[in-house]
């Protein structure tokens, strides 16, 4: 997880990089969370709030233009 700093400083095809990259990790998750495969299950969430956090970015970027 990057800080709040970094992730304002990114350009918007980096944070969409990101996003699709924590989205890849979620569907992951969920797939090894269903076949009983997966130990740490918070980690579905912290990587929810994450794609959240980018977004709430992304949204604030589009709407200072």
């Amino acid at each position: 997880m990057k800080n709040l700093e970094e992730l304002r400083k990114m350009d918007k095809i980096e944070l969409q990089k990101k996003v699709n990259e924590y989205r890849k990790e979620a569907f992951n998750l969920r797939f090894q969370k269903s076949s009983g495969q997966l130990e740490n299950v918070s980690r579905i969430s912290k990587v929810k709030k994450e794609i959240a956090r980018i977004k709430t970015i992304m949204n604030k970027k589009r709407k200072e233009k």
